[in-house]
């Protein structure tokens, strides 16, 4: 049988990256938490974390934090129905990978009423759009917004909607580097901004132009920072379009000349046993959020 309060210390360690904080997190030393993960590799037969700083679960960990993922889940339906059994745990809150264009402009308005309602806590982990699901593969997350369609395997993944992005620039910019027109070619010549070492939408643009290959590129992890970035004249990029309606409508902005439109697609991915919860919270978005994008 597994004693869950060593899944607990995996949980605690993996999520606040560190044996320190994860036993601060459950209220024990860091000696108790570090012998609660010794034990649970014994009855585990190998290790479940790498000593690296900070600690990584290993494939065997990975496994175990997808399990105590789903039943801390369905624990949560239990203790609503039987108060008495809730005792030494970590925060309810609910743990998702998504995207920060999205958090930066249709999740909120989703979400909000959903979780006041319910009196949900949310612990959400910013991950470019491409690469949301691999925390979700790894156990860190019980669930995730990604562009991957396939699930993994014991989930299942709902088709949202796209997200719409424009290639814009400010005026100046423009001016300074394409004052008698946009060449493609000249693209890869002048600054673009990039969202992170994942993001990949600038490459996609330009490859849509026929421009491949490395390009000249500021990078900035954070979405009003980003665009602060274009209105300064320090690049171009490619931006959510509800997040600039208002600099384009001023002029503060604008699509780059000839530029297409890149739509990405969006899908929610989920446990299929996560519970009562999580099956709302799907229904939710299956309904909410096609409202906020592209169909």
């Amino acid at each position: 049988m597994i004693d869950y309060k060593l899944l607990l210390a995996l949980l605690a360690v993996t999520e606040e990256r560190g044996f320190e904080r994860g036993a601060q997190l459950l209220g024990l030393s860091q000696s108790a938490i570090s012998q609660r993960i010794k034990l649970l590799e014994a009855r585990a037969g190998g290790p479940v974390l790498s000593r690296s700083t900070p600690p990584q679960p290993t494939e065997l960990g990975r496994r175990l934090l997808n399990h105590a993922q789903q039943v801390r889940l369905l624990e949560r339906d239990l203790k609503a129905q039987i108060p008495g059994l809730d005792e030494e745990g970590l925060p309810e809150r609910l743990r998702i990978a998504l995207n920060a264009d999205s958090l930066a402009t249709w999740w909120g308005a989703v979400v909000g009423e959903f979780c006041v309602q319910r009196g949900l806590l949310l612990d959400l982990q910013v991950e470019d759009q491409d690469i949301g699901v691999r925390r979700m593969r790894e156990g860190d997350v019980a669930a995730c917004l990604c562009s991957a369609e396939r699930p993994l395997a014991g989930a299942r993944s709902l088709y949202l909607g796209n997200m719409r992005y424009l290639a814009v620039a400010s005026p100046q910019f423009l001016q300074r580097h394409f004052a008698a027109g946009l060449e493609p070619s000249r693209l890869a010549q002048v600054p673009a901004v990039v969202f992170g070492r994942d993001d990949r939408l600038q490459h996609r643009y330009l490859a849509a132009l026929g421009v491949e290959g490395r390009f000249l590129h500021h990078l900035c992890p954070s979405s009003e920072g980003f665009v602060q970035l274009l209105l300064a004249g320090m690049g171009w990029g490619m931006v959510p379009a509800p997040q600039v309606e208002a600099a384009l409508a001023s002029g503060r902005l604008q699509v780059l000349p000839g530029g297409e439109v890149l739509d990405v697609p969006l899908y929610w991915h989920h446990w299929r046993n996560g519970g009562e919860l999580l099956a709302q919270l799907t229904s939710h978005l299956a309904r909410e959020a096609p409202r906020h994008l592209q169909a």
